[in-house]
């Protein structure tokens, strides 16, 4: 049976999730669970979660724990990584370092100067991760939650011998369901395309027989002015399709809303959004700690995460299409070909086939050849150590640009640099 590797595996909500999802297929039920943290802390309460979840289940599936990284990979046959290098402490500084500067942020980890240092303390741990897998499982699929997503994929498939790595996020699933929401067609009615960079795709293709259902949706937003005061709707509006990412996320990544007080308010757009969010999530690591210790267990919920279904598809052989960020190599024809891009591919008994998609509409290649500048040179600053990137990195950046002059963006990134320190590759920081 499989070998499936979970590194990361301290993330106990994300951890849960995905152990729903592989424990309830029948056909995956029998599989060698491995479970890895630095953590020694989460690492025990991951383990006693995922033997917890083998025994409600009644099933035969198997248990390993290890807080050494390599000990863990050696024999895989997938990989899941679902990372957060520094944890909340380096989330905190990528937020309220850039903050004081004037900098405004919702989230912080795919592009904007949060994104950038969130990749800076992150590449290096993976560059360690494909050099093990190069090594100790050189015939595995590393499939990677961690964002960047545009960046994480990226430095793996440049910088290690290790190329079998595919990035997986949940935005574009989730967009076309609520496009067939809003319009009020049924998902399995409407056929799609959706494609570009992660948190910055595009539908592409948005058709029920025939009719274009954009039409119906730009009915609904005539109709509905709140709608229009939404970033994604905007963004429609001007580029002609619909981003994959949500309106809150989505402001991060271009120079109009976020370096304008006035936009933040019109468009609702909630700043260091993030914070929140994890400290719910500390919290719920500590409920599903306390319900483990008094022997009440967690949820066991599937949620048809996307790691999990292609490591079903590869098993058994049942076909699915998922969205997958890999390496570009011609498949979206007017972005470069080094960089990770985001496209529909089959799953299958052959593996992940990524679809060949062509060229992309001008407006939108447009804005996605911004997006992936920035974390070209970020890519390059943490495989290559060079400083000189990280502040050309910055100076691109869409909303760190349009709200500071470029002594001040220097100024932010040393700031940075010196606040994560050791976290970051050596070449920067010193």
């Amino acid at each position: 049976m499989a070998r499936i590797v979970l590194v990361g595996a301290g993330s106990i909500t994300f951890a849960k999730n995905l152990l729903s999802d592989i424990l309830t297929f029948p056909e995956l039920s029998e599989s060698t669970i491995v479970l890895h943290d630095i953590d020694q802390a989460r690492l025990d309460t991951a383990e006693a979660m995922a033997r917890w979840m083998v025994g409600e289940l009644g099933i035969g599936a198997k248990i390993e724990a290890y807080a050494d990284r390599r000990a863990a990979v050696e024999g895989a046959d997938y990989v899941i990584n679902e990372i957060a290098v520094g944890g909340l402490e380096a989330v905190k500084r990528d937020l309220e370092i850039p903050a004081a500067y004037g900098v405004r942020q919702t989230i912080g980890d795919t592009l904007g100067i949060g994104g950038i240092f969130r990749a800076l303390r992150t590449i290096p741990v993976m560059v360690g991760i494909g050099d093990d897998l190069a090594e100790l499982a050189p015939d595995s699929v590393l499939f990677t939650y961690t964002n960047p997503m545009s960046m994480i994929p990226w430095s793996v498939y440049a910088g290690t011998p290790f190329k079998n790595v595919v990035g997986v996020c949940h935005a574009a699933r989730d967009t076309q369901q609520t496009l067939a929401r809003m319009v009020g067609v049924p998902e399995e009615e409407i056929s799609f395309l959706t494609a570009g960079v992660n948190h910055q795709a595009f539908v592409l293709r948005f058709e029920r027989d025939g009719e274009n259902l954009y039409r119906r949706l730009d009915e609904l937003i005539e109709r509905d002015p709140e709608l229009r005061r939404r970033v994604r709707v905007e963004v429609y509006r001007n580029f002609g399709y619909f981003p994959t990412e949500s309106s809150e996320h989505g402001s991060e990544y271009l120079p109009w809303f976020l370096p304008h007080a006035e936009e933040v308010e019109r468009y609702r757009i909630p700043i260091n959004v993030y914070l929140e969010w994890l400290a719910e999530g500390y919290e719920e690591y500590e409920e599903y700690k306390s319900s483990l210790e008094a022997g009440r267990g967690v949820p066991i919920e599937r949620g048809e995460e996307l790691a999990s279904l292609a490591i079903h598809s590869m098993e058994t052989g049942t076909r699915r299409m998922i969205h997958g960020n890999v390496r570009n190599g011609g498949l979206i024809s007017n972005l470069p070909p080094e960089a990770t891009v985001e496209v529909p591919c089959h799953v299958d008994r052959s593996g992940v086939q990524p679809v060949l998609v062509g060229e992309l509409p001008a407006q939108v290649a447009a804005l996605n050849r911004a997006f992936l500048s920035v974390g070209e040179l970020t890519v390059k600053a943490a495989l290559e150590g060079r400083r000189d990137h990280v502040y050309q990195a910055a100076l691109l950046d869409p909303n760190t640009a349009a709200t500071l002059p470029v002594r001040k963006v220097r100024e932010l990134v040393d700031a940075l640099i010196e606040a994560h320190g050791e976290l970051l590759p050596e070449g920067i920081r010193g």
